[in-house]
């Protein structure tokens, strides 16, 4: 059945420059003519690698509904294909700023929006200088053809977030990133294994090539919920299909039919709230 399928392009480019709308736009388009119905662009799309430097500077970051995001708005209204994209924002209440997801639908409305939860702070990764972790656990997006959740890049190294998104129903992951070549082997080993336990989809697109001295680079990748890939590659635009069905046997077969004890889960996270409460000074 159509509604049983969803079909995902892989974007590994980034659209900061000069004419950054326009290539922006152009991707897209490949995407569409592709059959897509979702376009998954990498980790902050629309800003230069920022973090490669201590250095943060204002115009690294914009308000709710800024240029970016409507830059990013409108290319997907024009085109008429839901976009998962990205931007710094910050809260000018409290001046926060948030490494931020954002996913516009096909008449370019902003459906729902994801703040990264775990920030590195490390050689050409300096993201705890340019903004403040996420303050939201993740919540599974159902306004397209299969619920689905987000992970930012080193979210995914922390399995909670995903295993709570495939209990609440989300059928796949999606992980826009930025990281280092020499790096991927352990991410895809991670991918796989999220897949495998959630009995999830999990895709994931990287930033596509080194910049300010950063080596960042990698493929794009699709894992099936058995934990099988299905697509490894560096074109910058590549078509996944995702089956529902796939999704159901893996949640039928080991390890997907294992009960999740949510409440001993939560009772256990507790008891750990509680303690680094009381190590607060």
């Amino acid at each position: 059945m159509p509604d049983d399928t969803l079909r995902v392009a892989l974007v590994s480019e980034v659209f900061f420059a000069a004419d950054g709308e326009q290539r922006l736009r152009d991707r897209l388009g490949e995407a569409k003519s592709l059959g897509a119905q979702l376009a998954l662009l990498p980790e902050l799309p629309v800003n230069p690698w920022s973090p490669a430097s201590k250095a943060a500077r204002p115009d690294d970051a914009e308000p709710p509904n800024g240029p970016q995001s409507q830059m990013q708005a409108k290319a997907a209204r024009d085109i008429g294909l839901a976009v998962l994209g990205g931007a710094i924002i910050y809260d000018p209440a409290s001046g926060k700023r948030a490494n931020t997801a954002m996913v516009f639908d096909a008449d370019g409305t902003l459906i729902a929006t994801y703040a990264k939860l775990h920030i590195p702070h490390e050689p050409g990764f300096w993201e705890a200088s340019h903004y403040d972790p996420g303050c939201h656990p993740p919540s599974v997006i159902r306004n397209l053809a299969m619920p689905f959740g987000i992970q930012i890049c080193s979210d995914i190294n922390r399995p909670a977030g995903s295993h709570i998104l495939a209990v609440q129903g989300a059928e796949a992951i999606i992980v826009p990133r930025a990281t280092e070549q020499a790096t991927y082997d352990r991410w895809r080993i991670v991918f796989q294994a999220t897949a495998m336990t959630a009995a999830a989809y999990v895709l994931s697109v990287n930033r596509p090539g080194p910049e300010h001295g950063v080596p960042i680079g990698g493929p794009s990748i699709a894992v099936g919920p058995h934990g099988d890939i299905l697509l490894e590659t560096i074109d910058p635009v590549a078509l996944i299909t995702l089956d529902r069905n796939s999704v159901r046997q893996a949640r039928r077969a080991y390890p997907g039919y294992l009960p999740v004890r949510a409440s001993l889960y939560a009772e256990a996270w507790a008891e750990v709230v509680r303690g680094q409460d009381k190590r607060r000074p």
